[in-house]
């Protein structure tokens, strides 16, 4: 009775919290340089099926703004451009960082009656003032199946954005 009892505590607690991967696509030669500007681009908003997310471009870019910000002191957002082209258009001459993410899926489900997780999926790639592309990685994230309501997908944002960008200093 007692293994039965802790059996099930153990499966009930595997639900409690989110799952994140992060697959890397180019592994950075050395560390990114701490103190450089950053310009990130605010990608297209993210869509499931029919439904697209209005602010969740918006709330990717404030995402990786926040994880920057531990590491460079300027940290900019322009949110009129989606892409690299635009970047460097719009800056000219930069010795610091691109970042452009891209929302490949992007998934708000009611978790709490339907047990069907919340889902991110964001590319993330990183250019130097050339705009050699010296990082990028694919990061995903599924929410608890166990929830309460009040999870959406930009609460999958931070732990993995975080945890790339401290990877890259």
């Amino acid at each position: 009775m007692n293994k039965l009892l802790l059996g099930l505590l153990v499966i009930s607690l595997a639900g409690c919290s989110a799952k994140y991967s992060e697959s890397i696509l180019d592994k950075p030669e050395e560390n990114l340089v701490r103190d450089k500007p950053i310009i990130i681009a605010e990608p297209a908003k993210g869509s499931y099926g029919s439904i697209q997310y209005i602010d969740s471009g918006k709330m990717t870019a404030e995402a990786i703004k926040t994880a920057f910000s531990l590491y460079a002191d300027t940290v900019t957002i322009k949110s009129e451009c989606r892409d690299l082209v635009c970047l460097s258009k719009a800056i000219g001459t930069f010795n610091g960082y691109y970042v452009v993410p891209e929302i490949l899926h992007w998934e708000d489900r009611a978790t709490e009656w339907s047990g069907i997780p919340d889902k991110i999926d964001i590319k993330l790639s990183v250019y130097d003032g050339s705009q050699k592309r010296v990082a990028s990685t694919l990061l995903s994230g599924r929410s608890k199946w166990m929830t309460f309501g009040g999870d959406h997908p930009q609460d999958l944002l931070a732990d993995p954005i975080n945890n790339y960008v401290k990877s890259l200093y």
